[in-house]
């Protein structure tokens, strides 16, 4: 029998930039393996003359609608038309908000954008992404005692992506490269502050991923070498010889998102503190 896969509309409403909802869109569409989602991204909606031509896309393309918009006018009036359209739509903070409501006795400010607010937190998160990338891919190896986090693996396996993520937290990640025979920068045996940790996967994996690689016109890249899965697990295995030998934590990342490695690296730090 032909599998189909349905599609369904899903209108994601903001009046902030949006990130927070489409995070919990795909969150909830990713447990409905039968169904993927059409979605509609509507930003910076804030006022009723914003709003009437969103109401009118639901109207013309009826879906799912989550929201996240703290005016309690046009939140309603959301509300109001989707039972009217007969869709369903969900104000996706306030179950939120009213716990914390609840729980610190206060009510909320209802301020547009607070997360975005340019406070410490933010230029502590521009200053990781400044250091991520200048410290990519073995760069700049004299101050890795600096990183937060140093991310170590052999080609593909995702340190880059991972890095740029726990960036975002607000966490200077450097990443070096495990070559087969070639030694590690001794700055990094010498770094007493950052954590360092090892991303790993399996053979068959690796070579998967470096077989879909863009190889493009590198003089002197040996394809065959780089995909042969006897070559690969000889760079695991040197991997993992220098982990047991340096007692540094290993990560396998055959199955995990780089959501699910970043957050198995920030569970690491206090416990090797």
């Amino acid at each position: 029998m032909e599998n189909r896969t349905n599609f369904f509309h899903l209108h994601l409403i903001s009046d902030s930039t949006g990130e927070t909802l489409i995070s919990a869109g795909r969150a909830a569409s990713a447990q409905f393996r039968s169904a993927q989602p059409i979605e509609h991204v509507y930003p910076l909606i804030r006022n009723r003359k914003q709003l009437l031509p969103v109401l009118q896309a639901i109207d013309d393309a009826p879906g799912i609608v989550l929201y996240t918009i703290v005016d309690r006018e046009l939140a309603s009036l959301i509300d109001e038309r989707c039972i009217e359209m007969g869709v369903a739509s969900v104000n996706v903070l306030e179950p939120v908000m009213n716990a914390f409501q609840i729980y610190l006795g206060a009510p909320s400010r209802r301020r547009v954008g607070a997360q975005h607010v340019m406070n410490a937190g933010y230029f502590a998160r521009i200053e990781a992404l400044n250091f991520t990338m200048d410290h990519d891919d073995g760069q700049m190896p004299d101050d890795y005692n600096d990183a937060d986090v140093v991310i170590i693996g052999i080609s593909r396996t995702s340190k880059t992506p991972t890095s740029i993520y726990l960036a975002n937290r607000g966490i200077k990640t450097a990443n070096i490269p495990i070559v087969y025979g070639v030694p590690l920068p001794e700055s990094l045996f010498v770094a007493s502050k950052p954590l360092i940790v090892c991303l790993i996967a399996t053979t068959d994996r690796i070579s998967q991923v470096r077989e879909n690689r863009v190889l493009g016109v590198t003089q002197g890249f040996d394809r065959e070498h780089y995909t042969d899965r006897a070559a690969i697990s000889e760079e695991l295995k040197y991997a993992r010889s220098l982990c047991a030998r340096h007692n540094w934590p290993l990560i396998d990342v055959t199955r995990r998102s780089i959501e699910e490695t970043a957050a198995a690296i920030v569970a690491l730090r206090p416990k090797l503190r």
